[in-house]
This record gives structure tokens, sequence and C-alpha cells, in this order.
């Protein structure tokens, strides 16, 4: 159990201590990078699936008429 409690406290200090955290501009910055970046490949994500649907619905839809 005391080892629990002192890992517990080195990681507390190592947190409090040691870590350099980001600075706000940087956090924000960041931030929106990663948003834009989500925003764009969702977009793109998106696209490719849309494409992927109507080529295969067109491509059943042309056996099934192949074959009527």
């Amino acid at each position: 159990m005391s080892s629990l409690v002192n890992f517990l406290k080195g990681s507390y200090t190592e947190f409090k201590d040691k870590v350099e955290w980001p600075k706000w501009p940087d956090l924000q910055s960041s931030t929106i990078v990663v948003a834009v970046t989500t925003v764009i490949l969702a977009l793109f994500t998106f696209g490719v699936d849309s494409l992927f649907s109507v080529t295969i619905k067109n491509l059943i839809a042309t056996f099934i008429n192949l074959f009527n």
C-alpha cells in the first residue's frame, strides 16, 4: 500500500513541478488547428462515402437492369 501512496505522491509532484504545460495562446492555436483538421477530414470522409454509395447504387441498378 505504501508503494501506491509513494507512486501517487511522485506523480503529483511530477505533474505539478516538472511538467511544462502549454501557454494559453499555444493551446488555443493548437485547438483551432485540430478543429479545422477534424472538419476537413470529416468532409473528405463524407465525400468519399457519398461517392462510393452512388457508385455502388449505380452498379447494382445496372446489373439488375442487365438481367431483367
